[in-house]
C-alpha cells in the first residue's frame, strides 16, 4: 500500500512519526499533506476545532482562516492549496500536533471505516466546489466567538473533507447536513443574545 493509499488517519499518523524537528511550520506542513490535496488540508484544519479540549481565546478565529481560504480556492477551483507567507511560517509544536493525531485517529479510523466509494459520477473537482462554498459558510460559524457552537460546524468540514478523499458523496452529504446543523444552532444562539439585548426590562 502507497502513502496516497492509506487512510487518512495513518497518513498524518506517518506525518507526525516522521518529522522529528520540536516543531513544524505550517507551510511543512502543508508540503508534506499537498500531494492529497485539499481533502487532507481541509481535515487537518478543521482537526483542533472538532477536539472537545479547553483552547485559549481566538482559538477557533485562527483556525477558521485557513479553513477561509482554502474554500475560496476550492469554490474558484484551484487545483493547488495556497496559503499566505505569514500564516506558513506560523509553527506548531510537534507534541502538539502529535496530541492532536493521537485523539483525532480513533475517531478518524470509526468513520473510515464506514466510507467506501459512492456517487462517484460526481467528479471530485465538482464536489470540492460544493465543499468549498459550504465550507466558506461553515467557517464564519466557526470563527464567530461564541462557545460551543464550532463543533458542528467543524465536525461538518471535517467529515466532508474525509468524504472527499474517499469519493464518498454520501458521507461529503452527512458532513453537510451536520454542518448545516451547527449553523442553525449558532443562528439560535445569536437570536438569543440579540433579543436579550435589546429586549427591555420590565423590572
Amino acid at each position: 500500500m502507497t502513502i496516497k493509499e492509506r487512510p487518512t488517519s495513518d497518513f498524518l499518523a506517518i506525518v507526525v512519526v516522521e518529522n522529528t524537528k520540536e516543531a513544524m511550520t505550517v507551510g511543512e506542513i502543508k508540503n508534506a499533506l499537498h500531494e492529497r490535496g485539499f481533502g487532507i488540508l481541509m481535515a487537518i484544519a478543521a482537526l483542533p476545532i472538532c477536539l472537545p479540549v479547553p483552547v485559549p481565546p481566538g482559538y477557533t478565529t485562527f483556525f477558521s482562516i485557513p479553513l477561509f481560504i482554502f474554500s475560496v480556492q476550492m469554490i474558484l477551483g484551484m487545483h493547488a492549496p495556497w496559503l499566505p507567507i505569514w500564516i506558513e511560517k506560523k509553527s506548531i509544536k510537534r507534541s502538539s500536533l502529535e496530541k492532536i493525531v493521537t485523539k483525532a485517529n480513533p475517531w478518524l479510523k470509526k468513520i473510515e471505516n464506514r466510507m467506501q466509494p459512492r456517487m462517484t459520477y460526481i467528479s471530485v473537482h465538482t464536489w470540492e466546489r460544493i465543499i468549498g462554498i459550504f465550507s466558506f459558510v461553515f467557517a464564519l460559524s466557526i470563527a464567530l466567538p461564541i462557545p460551543l457552537t464550532n463543533f458542528p460546524p467543524g465536525w461538518g468540514i471535517l467529515v466532508m473533507s474525509l468524504g472527499l478523499l474517499n469519493r464518498d458523496g454520501v458521507t461529503i452529504l452527512i458532513g453537510m447536513i451536520i454542518g448545516t446543523i451547527g449553523i442553525g444552532i449558532t443562528m439560535i444562539v445569536l437570536v438569543m443574545l440579540w433579543m436579550g439585548i435589546t429586549m427591555p426590562s420590565f423590572y
